[in-house]
């Protein structure tokens, strides 16, 4: 049999390439070496949140008496919280692997022997197109190499069964500060190094003022502008390295085939063609936005492409919301300030604290604020960021805002129920 599409990788965006490709009519070899979902559900995005918020829980019960409740003595136990997002992650895993009915899945490594066969363990898989979608892993830093032991990555801090009783975190990125807020939150004395400026570059430098603050209350040492090598390792139980992720492409066989490469992630262009003709790429192997959602939509952009090669799609990405899982959480879409003024635009700036918020003040997390930027002719709103309350949930009706090209005007007029945190999305155009 020759399959119209295989796809190496069962990750987020090789799952939903998959899916899509078997809609619309193709026949589909999808090849995954390990588990079913990739790093996102099994090593980022659903095992990280689910410790997470077992660590909001615990804190919320530390809270209780602020909401007149008696919670003597609050308590974890690790195990159990690990237990629990073993168990997540099993579930949505099995329902995975349920939608793939239909799909052809090999659970075996593969290598591209060429542009139509994939060696795929001690089978040959013909295909008439391919599309990669290997992901990425941890980026290992040098002279600190992952040891498992003292010097662990995003992956391994994961398999812990015991909360470290110090933890230094180098890297103060999104994975770095949402690791950080977890194991604070569960007593350990953490540490964060960032050789950058400030707290996640690339975001809001309010934001990240206000993150750090936020971290300093709980506990935490922020050093920025600080490399990693002047710190004494020897003062931490724990080393976790988290500098960002490198795309996994090796072993395939790319290069031998004239894919082209830089710095180990494919080059593809706006369709998610890479330089061999019938190759497509999609998801953190092509070193685009490392986002699992964005994955997810090149995954299906690639599969469209392959079923309607006449009338292809490019692969945007101007509008992809970040979320970040932190304590307070922080989102963000479209252009930051200094990012709009980078680019010459006159703007103007609108602000709401959520010590405003009625709702904010009745689940008591009133520290933070949404920022709105929004050109100044005419009003259309540019991007947003937010540190606060649910604020990874509120950037949904600003990334739809700021996709459809929505007015600040447009956005204040529409109405949002009370109480709610979502109304200070109008609260902060209120003067527009």
């Amino acid at each position: 049999m020759t399959y119209d599409v295989a796809i190496i990788g069962a990750g987020w965006a090789g799952f939903n390439a998959a899916l899509r490709a078997k809609a619309l009519g193709l026949t589909v070899a999808l090849i995954e070496k390990s588990d079913i979902g990739g790093t996102c559900l099994n090593r980022g995005c659903i095992p990280t949140k689910a410790l997470i918020h077992s660590a909001k829980i615990y804190t919320l019960a530390k809270k209780a008496p602020l909401f007149g409740v008696s919670c003597a003595a609050p308590a974890f136990d690790f195990t159990a919280v690990q237990a629990r997002k073993n168990k997540i992650v099993q579930q949505l895993r099995s329902g995975m692997q349920f939608l793939v009915k239909g799909i052809d899945l090999f659970n075996e490594p593969a290598q591209i022997i060429s542009p139509v066969r994939i060696q795929a363990g001690s089978r040959a898989i013909d295909t008439k197109t391919i599309i990669v979608a290997t992901g990425s892993r941890p980026y290992e830093l040098k002279g600190f190499a992952f040891d498992a032991k003292k010097i662990i990555s995003s992956d391994q801090v994961l398999a812990l069964t015991d909360v470290p009783r110090s933890l230094l975190i180098i890297g103060g990125g999104v994975i770095g500060c949402e690791f950080a807020c977890l194991f604070a939150n569960f007593g350990a004395q953490v540490a964060v190094v960032e050789k950058m400026p400030q707290l996640l570059p690339g975001e809001d430098k309010e934001v990240a003022r206000k993150l750090e603050s936020a971290l300093r209350k709980k506990g935490i040492k922020v050093s920025t502008a600080t490399d990693a090598a002047s710190v004494t390792l020897t003062d931490y139980e724990l080393v976790l390295v988290c500098v960002g992720r490198a795309a996994y492409t090796a072993g395939l066989g790319l290069e031998e085939l004239g894919v082209s490469l830089a710095q180990g992630k494919i080059i593809v262009d706006d369709y998610l063609k890479t330089t061999v003709a019938n190759i497509y790429a999609a998801g953190d192997c092509t070193g685009k936005t490392m986002l699992a959602h964005f994955a997810a939509y090149q995954g299906q952009i690639a599969a469209e492409n392959i079923a309607h090669p006449q009338a292809p799609v490019a692969a945007g990405g101007a509008h992809i919301p970040s979320c970040i899982f932190t304590d307070p959480e922080i989102a963000s879409v479209g252009l930051n300030e200094d990012a709009a003024r980078g680019k010459g635009i006159e703007i103007t700036v609108k602000k709401f604290d959520f010590l405003g918020s009625g709702m904010a003040r009745i689940i008591e997390e009133a520290d933070g604020f949404i920022k709105i930027v929004c050109e100044a002719a005419g009003g259309k709103v540019l991007g947003a960021s937010i540190i606060g309350p649910r604020a990874t949930e509120l950037i949904a009706s600003l990334g739809v805002a700021v996709a459809n090209g929505l007015t600040a005007g447009q956005l204040k007029n529409t109405i949002f129920a009370h109480p709610t945190l979502s109304e200070a999305i109008p609260e902060a155009l209120k003067d527009i």
